[in-house]
């Protein structure tokens, strides 16, 4: 029989740990409008940009760089798909290679996303990782306008300042990150370790990684 002592302890345990889960629920909810604001800002940009692309693609680059810039961290993508070897590269180096990373990205798909036929995203549910509370994965869902629905996740941190930041993306499956890391060391072993090599052909190496086949494949 538990005494007065214990039982009282054991409230306000039950207390505690409910106001933990109410927080955290809290805090995930948040995460989830802040992710489907940004979503549908850069979905409702693109419907409004769709012919800038054809017309004025360095307008295009500047404007959905500034869409993407406060909510994606591609310095930090960069340095990833990098890996090992941005260990061998100059500050100057890995620069130059963030922005050949996002022209290269926006080149290959953007073209493909604004010739598209309507489509919608919806975010579903955001879910901050119980062993870090600076990580979490948020589901997302693209329904094309054939109906048809493809599972989305966005693989999120939290910077320094406290602002989330998505670092990684995964398709049906397919983790777009890790797939350009493993092109960025074939690409290595290609040109016999010189980076610059590398980076400055980045963009051809990014056309010819198929990943909407991977993505079908999975």
């Amino acid at each position: 029989m538990f005494g007065l002592t214990q039982r009282l302890f054991a409230v306000f345990a039950v207390f505690v740990l409910a106001a933990g889960q109410a927080q955290a629920a809290g805090a995930e909810e948040d995460l989830r409008q802040y992710v489907d604001e940004n979503t549908q800002k850069l979905v409702q940009k693109l419907n409004e940009e769709k012919g800038l692309y054809e017309k004025d693609p360095e307008a295009f680059y500047t404007s959905m760089d500034e869409a993407l810039d406060d909510f994606v961290d591609f310095r930090r993508i960069a340095a990833r798909v990098m890996g090992r070897y941005a260990r061998q590269t100059s500050p100057e180096q890995r620069d130059e290679f963030v922005e050949k990373f996002k022209r290269s990205l926006f080149d290959s798909y953007a073209k493909a996303l604004v010739t598209a036929d309507n489509f919608e995203i919806s975010v579903l549910e955001a879910v901050i990782l119980p062993e870090n509370q600076d990580r979490a994965s948020v589901q997302l869902e693209v329904v094309s306008a054939a109906g048809n629905r493809y599972p989305v996740t966005y693989s999120m941190y939290k910077n320094g300042e406290g602002r989330w930041l998505m670092e990684n993306v995964i398709v049906e499956g397919v983790n777009i990150g890790l797939a350009f890391r493993d092109r960025f060391a074939q690409e290595m072993e290609e040109s016999r370790g010189q980076v610059q090599v590398v980076i400055d052909g980045w963009s051809d190496a990014v056309k010819s990684l198929n990943l909407e086949e991977d993505v079908d494949r999975s």
